[in-house]
Parts: C-alpha cells; sequence; structure tokens
C-alpha cells in the first residue's frame, strides 16, 4: 500500500519519466554488456537465460544502491514495479522464442550450416553431441575426415581430403566449419584452413577439449602474438558457496512451510496403500565422502532390501545402478510418486539441515561410490543435490558416462543463477517427466 501510495504521489511526471528513460538505457547496456543477444547462445542451453538475469539482477542493484545514495524515493518503485517484473517477462519471451526456434528447426531452419572437420572419433562424438543438445543451433550439413578412417554419421556426406573444405562449403551452403579435435595434417592445419576460408566468409569454430569446462570459466589472453586459454579453477568455498547455502536455506524453509499440506495428502496415501513407515531413510554418500541419511518417501512394500538379490540378474540400470521400469518390489501410490518426483520432496529436510543442496550431483550409495574411477569421486567435491542435471537430463534413461559427465560438468562449473535455472528445468521436467522410474 505504501508502495502504491508512493507511485501516484509521484506521477507520470518529467522526473519520474526521465527517471525511467535512464534505467531503460542502462538495462539495455548491461544486458548487452553480458552478450544476451549473441547468436552463439541463442536457442540453446541455460547460457542465454544466465546473461538476462545476470544483467537485469545487476541493473536492480545499481539502481537501488544509486537511488539510496542520492536519497531518491523512485529507487524502490523502478525495481520492484519495473525492473523485477520486466525480467520475468523477458526470460518468458525468450523462452517463447527459443520455442519457435526449435519448431523451424524442426523444419529445417537453423542459425548455422556447418561442416565438421576432424578425425572419426572425434567427428563422430562432436555430431552425437550437437544433434542431441544444440536444438536449432548448428546443422551439419557436410564431414571432413582427415585421417582416411571410415566413418558414418546419418546421411551426411564425407570427404576425406581438407583441400576439399571450399567445394563443400559451396555445395552445402553452409557459414561455418568446425574443427572437432586435433587434425591429423600437423600444427599449422588449422592455420591453413584459416587462411582457405577467407575467401568463403566462413565462420571457424575449434571444438576445445576441455569438454568440462564452461564458457565463463576460460579467459583468452594474447601474449605477443600468442593466444593463451586462461582456465579458472572451480569453486569449492567462499563468497558464493555462503551465497548458496544462504539460497538453499531460505528456499528450503519457505518449500517446507507451503508444502505442508501436499506432505500430509502424500503420507495418507501411502499409509492407505501399504503397510509401513511414511519415510523411507537411506545412507548416503556425501561431500568429501562424509555419510548421511537421506530422507525419500516410501515407494516399495517393507521387503524391498530382501527382494533386490533375486532381482540383481534383470538389473536395467547403468553402471553400478540398479534400476527396473516395472520393479516389482514398487507399490501403487509409489509409482505415482516415483513418475511427479514426489517422493524425493523429504530430502528438503536434508537440505535444510546441511546434507545436501537444493542442486548437486547426484547422491550415491557407498556400494556406487565403491565402483568409482578415479576422476568419478570429483563428484564429492560438492554437496549432492535434490535435483541437478542428471535430473533434467533423463535420469535413469542416461547412460552411466552420461550421468557422470553431467554431474562432474556441474562440480566443475556450478553457479548460483545456473542453479536457479536447472531448478525451472527441473519444475517442467516434473510436469512432463522423463526417465522416472
Amino acid at each position: 500500500m505504501l508502495l502504491s501510495a508512493n507511485i501516484l504521489n509521484v506521477g507520470w511526471n518529467g522526473r519520474y519519466l526521465t527517471c525511467l528513460a535512464i534505467v531503460l538505457c542502462l538495462w539495455q547496456l548491461a544486458l548487452y554488456l553480458k552478450g544476451s543477444r549473441r547468436t552463439d547462445t541463442l536457442g540453446v542451453g541455460s547460457e542465454e537465460y544466465k546473461r538476462v538475469l545476470g544483467a537485469s539482477l545487476f541493473t536492480a542493484g545499481f539502481v537501488s544502491l544509486s537511488a539510496l545514495a542520492v536519497g531518491l524515493e523512485l529507487g524502490q518503485s523502478l525495481v520492484l514495479l519495473g525492473i523485477l517484473p520486466g525480467t520475468l517477462v523477458l526470460l518468458l519471451s525468450r523462452w517463447m522464442m527459443r520455442r519457435i526456434l526449435h519448431i523451424r528447426a524442426r523444419q529445417g531452419a537453423t542459425l548455422h550450416r556447418v561442416i565438421v572437420v576432424g578425425g572419426a572419433a572425434d567427428i563422430s562424438y562432436l555430431a552425437r553431441q550437437i544433434s542431441a543438445k544444440s536444438a536449432g543451433m548448428y546443422q551439419i550439413v557436410g564431414l571432413i575426415e582427415d585421417t582416411n578412417t571410415p566413418v558414418e554419421v546419418g546421411d551426411i556426406p564425407v570427404s576425406n581430403s581438407l583441400d576439399d573444405v571450399e567445394y563443400m562449403i559451396n555445395l552445402h551452403g553452409a557459414d561455418s566449419v568446425m574443427v572437432a579435435g586435433a587434425l591429423n595434417s600437423g600444427t599449422d592445419a588449422v592455420k591453413n584452413l584459416g587462411w582457405k576460408l577467407e575467401k568463403t566468409k566462413t565462420e571457424l569454430i575449434l571444438a576445445s577439449s576441455l569438454t568440462n569446462i564452461a564458457g565463463p570459466r576460460i579467459h583468452m589472453r594474447p601474449v605477443e602474438g600468442l593466444p593463451l586459454m586462461h582456465v579458472e579453477p572451480p569453486v569449492f568455498d567462499g563468497t558464493r558457496m555462503w551465497a548458496k547455502r544462504i539460497l538453499d536455506v531460505v528456499l528450503s524453509v519457505t518449500a517446507l512451510l507451503i508444502l505442508a499440506p501436499v506432505f500430509a495428502c502424500i503420507a495418507l496415501a501411502i499409509r492407505l496403500d501399504s503397510s509401513g513407515p511414511v519415510v523411507f531413510a537411506q545412507r548416503r554418500v556425501g561431500k568429501d565422502g562424509k555419510e548421511f541419511t537421506m530422507l525419500k518417501f516410501r515407494t516399495m512394500v517393507l521387503d524391498a532390501e530382501a527382494q533386490l538379490k533375486d532381482l540383481k540378474d534383470a538389473n536395467e540400470g547403468a553402471g553400478p545402478l540398479f534400476k527396473l521400469k516395472n520393479d516389482p518390489r514398487v507399490t501403487r501410490i509409489g509409482r505415482v510418486l516415483r513418475k511427479l518426483s514426489l517422493d524425493e520432496l523429504p530430502q528438503i529436510v536434508n537440505v535444510m539441515r546441511g546434507d545436501m543442496s537444493l542442486v548437486g550431483p547426484r547422491p550415491p550409495l557407498q556400494t556406487e561410490v565403491d565402483c568409482y574411477e578415479s576422476h568419478t569421486f570429483r563428484r564429492l567435491l560438492t554437496k549432492p543435490g535434490l535435483t541437478g542435471l542428471w535430473q533434467v537430463n533423463g535420469r535413469s534413461d542416461l547412460s552411466w558416462e552420461e550421468s557422470v559427465r553431467l554431474d562432474l560438468y556441474y562440480v566443475e562449473n556450478w553457479s548460483v543463477v545456473g542453479d536457479l535455472v536447472i531448478m525451472w528445468h527441473t519444475f517442467k521436467a516434473m510436469i512432463r517427466p522423463q526417465g522416472a522410474y
């Protein structure tokens, strides 16, 4: 009410309009400097949303502090009634534009038509990842395999000579050439390829071998004509980790208060469906290998653990994971809870306690950890999450290698804004579940 009265007292006078125009210009400048409109982020991944949200939050903070410093009463009004609602509208419009882009991509329209150059293994991996993840950003129209190794990726035409690059660009109307890994032609091959592409006005894209490192951690710094790639170390402590913990506490407490009726309804349904406790407690491995008791709504019969030995030969899980699409131990209400991921809700208590985080790697069993390879232990460098990249990318449908890759990518590149994006994708995954059983 006080805020509304403040707006009415100010009115749409020249002072208000002038401040509004300045804030809009500052907001647009922040969006531009953050690179929110760069074509390399449009339509794929969460980076586009991160940049929009980051620029908007920076603008809101800057306007609030500036208004406080000069004693301007309009600052609160501009942020609460302008920037914050405007940010939600902007994110929604980007999401709608992305849906349109994806529809157009399925109809054959893309941002870039690409020719991929490299060895057979690198080409196959890159083509597979682009087809699965890039949505409407890239369409591979040709391959150049420079080691004379047979390679077949769908019906995409293949050449075995870098000398054919100009011919293939003209033939397929490509606007980009992507180099996948090291070229057999030697260290000067990329430089010579770049010279060849000058006359065709074609963009050269280098696929980094640092597959687990996100863009914000990579910085280029030229020294005497030598481009040096600086890679920042991942963050496991400090201010950002405290910000993550504060977010966990605030959102978990809020969620417990809001979802209390839902908890009560689920508990009643479990009790009516089968005998036994409502909550299932299980020991899991957390940060730095420390065990904790993870809570879930019970979705199986009481003697589920005893029946496990008789079902191991039917295991459909990846790697050391045990999964069955039609597990006979799951109760009727349990199938519904698993399908909608509602069985995970008691883990909000684990988040509030500090055993887990809202977003992080999947919490493993000790038997799984015992099977880890050396690099897989990096999953334990951060707290396990109620949700994560594994949750929004297929869950049980993922291969073991892909599950590990996603968890390690999160551990190496997490951010608070990225966590918010994953939470949003988790909400969508609960509405349209995939790989949940």
